[in-house]
């Protein structure tokens, strides 16, 4: 079935009584790949958003899935979260007879309010971290005219979070890294469901010679590292594939250095050629929640240069899948872990990856949650 972002449902999907919940289809991103996942794995789920947008239509298009969205009259109006929390608020009247639900996202668990009933289920792919872990610095952001509203939001929202994802019967989270960033600040704990990565996309095509930054160009993934560290080492090629509000600052960044490239974005067949020809995949964000990037490196049998911090301490096992530098990580540590990179790299690294990687694949995910939703819903 097609997943036209005006898709209607006809009675027997009024029927339904198994919903999954997710924000809104923005990008052709990891939670909205997850949520695609999921849905597709559970054909009696009816899967929810508040809105589909343009740039996630390509990902929807290659997907079986249909997808409802709850938007519609003067909310459309709305910025893309006060839509959210609006339509998930007040819209969600569908959830009134609900057997089972897994929610999922910031905004989706507000829904919670219309389920009157049957088993509720939040899988949470990160707190809002805006709201807690990083609320300093988004709100140094805002100019300051605008912060005490911006203080008043987030005021108001964390307690309207809480209370939802408190209504929870259980709550799953990506990682390790976000259960404990979940117990620190909402005080609730969670279980671990590692996320789906299609591994099996994923294989070794050779060695280019070339290191890759897959990561997008925000601050916090902390590119700049690693190209200050590639300027240094002129014998070594950096491809940078991907773009972001940073591109230009990076690019000045590497101007006269030959031997660094930026690609821009790249489709995901182009992006698995890449990975399967590149030496090593270097990835060192801040406190990553989960990263699918080094595990998608290392179906593809090759080694992940990252930094020993957050979700990447579950993936890469240092010294045997690739290198962790420490937090924060320094141009002199990303030389020093190439250099470690192209004295260990082979054939038993490359197993070693490809064997680790099989720990997060998309049937695993699909068998644990199917198995999580069978227990509830006996």
């Amino acid at each position: 079935m097609g997943n036209s972002p005006s898709e209607q449902y006809g009675s027997d999907k009024a029927e339904a009584k198994h919903f999954l919940l997710y924000d809104f289809m923005q990008v052709a991103g990891g939670a909205e790949r997850v949520t695609l996942t999921l849905a597709q794995a559970l054909p009696n789920f009816q899967t929810v958003v508040s809105r589909c947008y343009a740039q996630a239509q390509p990902l929807l298009d290659g997907s079986p899935v249909s997808v409802r969205e709850l938007r519609g009259g003067w909310s459309t109006y709305l910025p893309r979260i006060l839509e959210s929390m609006w339509c998930f608020r007040f819209r969600s009247q569908c959830l009134h007879d609900a057997q089972q639900v897994v929610y999922s996202g910031f905004y989706a668990p507000l829904a919670v309010y219309q389920q009157r009933g049957g088993q509720r289920i939040y899988y949470c792919h990160t707190i809002p971290r805006y709201a807690y872990d990083l609320y300093e610095s988004t709100l140094a952001q805002f100019p300051l005219p605008l912060r005490p509203l911006y203080a008043l939001f987030v005021h108001w929202f964390r307690k309207r979070y809480e209370s939802a994802i408190g209504r929870m019967d259980r709550i799953l989270v990506n990682s390790e890294n976000v259960r404990q960033r979940l117990k620190r600040y909402t005080g609730l704990d969670a279980e671990v469901v590692y996320p789906p990565v299609a591994t099996q996309h994923f294989e070794q095509l050779g060695d280019g010679g070339y290191y890759l930054s897959t990561a997008r160009l925000v601050a916090n993934k902390r590119v700049d590292v690693i190209i200050q560290a590639f300027a240094h080492m002129p014998r070594h090629r950096l491809v940078v594939l991907s773009g972001g509000p940073e591109l230009e600052r990076l690019q000045a960044l590497a101007a006269g250095a030959s031997h660094i490239e930026f690609t821009g974005w790249q489709t995901d067949e182009q992006l698995r050629r890449w990975v399967g020809r590149a030496r090593a995949v270097i990835y060192v964000p801040v406190d990553e929640d989960f990263g699918m990037s080094p595990v998608e490196a290392m179906a593809a049998g090759k080694p992940v240069i990252g930094v020993a911090q957050g979700g990447l301490l579950e993936t890469v096992v240092d010294g045997v899948t690739g290198f962790l530098v420490q937090d924060p990580p320094t141009a002199e540590a990303v030389m020093n872990a190439v250099a470690k990179t192209e004295a260990t790299r082979g054939d038993a690294m490359s197993a070693a990856c490809i064997a680790q990687a099989l720990q997060f694949t998309q049937e695993r995910f699909v068998e644990r949650m199917r198995s999580i939703l069978f227990e509830a819903g006996e």
